[in-house]
């Protein structure tokens, strides 16, 4: 997850959307000193101190929590475990079918695919194939917004890192590009989703928050420059971290140093939901 990129390379990039640093007036920010519940296994009712909920761009918001509407922008929803299905719509059997053209593809024609989810990536290489995806995923966006969300995360913004070398990070910010002031424009704030290299360009760049997984694990949770508006994810899976000479979880280790500072949720890898015997939640 640590990936170094020059300084020159982000000054052109934050150029791409120069005055989108700010979040438009009327755009709501996650509060500070918000309780977090990651639902993407799945919605449910929260616990009665969650004031933040993250749920799939499918699922309506939870009621009286500011919302996230998760969008899986960078890459398809993968095929279910019955096989391809062209009908299923968003999953990689159907833009396969509909718009193979916005699929990426290597040299031999095959489809570059993110082999942990098993999902397809978006080529975003060209400013034509980018307007081609956004006329299709501007509706998602007003989705949310119909929906009464107060926020998208655009997920898979770090794509280029299982493109094979076909696509950078500079690619996705151009799609961001046009992404960020459409959401703006629709009254949502939008989330940085991983990425710590931006740095401070994230903010330039016009994301208004940062959704973080795991940056305690890769200890990078101090390159996220959203004071009080980073939404911290550890997961329950990962270990124990031994930082001079004390070992901790990576949820202990995020608590002892930052509770209080912005929101830190532990979950379970597939955010299941409650009653699930995989579930974890907590927050400090």
């Amino acid at each position: 997850m640590r990936r170094i990129r020059g300084a020159a390379a982000l000054l052109a990039a934050a150029a791409l959307v120069a005055g989108c640093a700010a979040a438009d007036d009327g755009i709501r920010l996650p509060p500070p000193d918000g309780v977090l519940d990651y639902q993407l296994g799945g919605a449910y009712t929260p616990a009665a101190e969650v004031t933040i909920v993250v749920r799939d761009r499918t699922e309506a918001p939870a009621a009286g929590a500011y919302g996230v509407c998760y969008v899986n922008l960078f890459q398809t929803q993968p095929d279910p475990a019955s096989g391809p299905d062209p009908a299923l719509e968003g999953t990689t059997a159907w833009w396969d079918a509909v718009h193979p053209e916005l699929l990426l593809r290597d040299a031999d024609g095959a489809l570059v695919v993110d082999e942990e989810w098993n999902e397809a990536l978006f080529d975003i290489r060209t400013a034509a194939t980018r307007e081609a995806l956004l006329q299709i995923q501007s509706a998602w966006l007003r989705g949310c917004a119909d929906d009464g969300y107060d926020a998208v995360e655009p997920d898979n913004l770090d794509q280029h890192e299982r493109s094979h070398g076909l696509q950078t990070l500079d690619h996705a910010l151009a799609y961001m590009a046009e992404i960020i002031p459409l959401a703006h424009r629709l009254g949502l704030a939008v989330a940085q989703k991983n990425t710590a290299e931006l740095v401070a360009s994230g903010p330039e760049l016009g994301f208004d928050f940062a959704v973080a997984e795991e940056c305690e694990l890769h200890d990078e949770c101090a390159d996220y420059r959203y004071p009080g508006r980073v939404l911290e994810i550890e997961y329950d899976d990962t270990g124990v971290v031994e930082r001079d000479g004390i070992t901790r979880t990576a949820f202990e280790w995020a608590c002892a140093r930052r509770a209080g500072d912005h929101p830190i949720t532990l979950r379970d890898r597939d955010a299941t939901p409650r009653g699930d015997p995989a579930h974890v939640f907590a927050h400090c």
